[in-house]
Formats: C-alpha cells, structure tokens, sequence
C-alpha cells in the first residue's frame, strides 16, 4: 500500500503536536481500532523487555504471546529507525 508522503507529513505533525499525556490518550482513543491500540500497547511493552535483557521465552510467558510477535519486534529494536531506541532512552526505559 502506497501511502502520499503528504499524508505521512500531516500524520507526523498531528503527533508532534500532541502537548500531554491526556492529548496523547484523547487522539489514540480516536485515531485507533481498540484492536490496534491493543497491539501497539503489547509492542511497546515487549520493546522495554527485551531492552531489559528478559528472555524472549519469559516475555511469551508474561505477556501471553507468540515468540514470533517477540522476534519481529526485537528485530525492529536491532535494525528499525531508531525509534524505540530514541523513546526507550528519553524515557528512561532502559
């Protein structure tokens, strides 16, 4: 699926716009599927566990997932844009 980069453009500045953690909740409540909020929630946690050194066994465990969600996201940890890295730092998250 081939997305305009225009509308990539005023995605990123609605994001950057969002001020507080409240902004934040109103605007994924809306812009999301209570599905895909779910499955971006249970990425960013397994991000933080594996930045932490858990196991990818012990996060299938505790967070009840497949070893093969666990492994796309540490590869997007190894080799992605450098988001999670960049977040997971100013967040103090690792």
């Amino acid at each position: 699926m081939s997305i305009p980069p225009s509308h990539l453009a005023d995605l990123y500045k609605l994001f950057a716009s969002v001020d507080t953690e409240r902004e934040a909740e109103k605007l994924i409540k809306d812009i999301l599927t209570p599905q895909e909020l779910a499955s971006i929630a249970e990425r960013w946690q397994l991000v933080q566990k594996l930045s932490k050194g858990v196991p990818q066994r012990k996060i299938s465990e505790d967070l009840e997932i497949s070893i093969s969600k666990i492994t796309r996201g540490s590869r997007m940890l190894q080799y992605g844009g450098g988001g999670f890295k960049h977040f997971l730092r100013k967040l103090g998250k690792n």
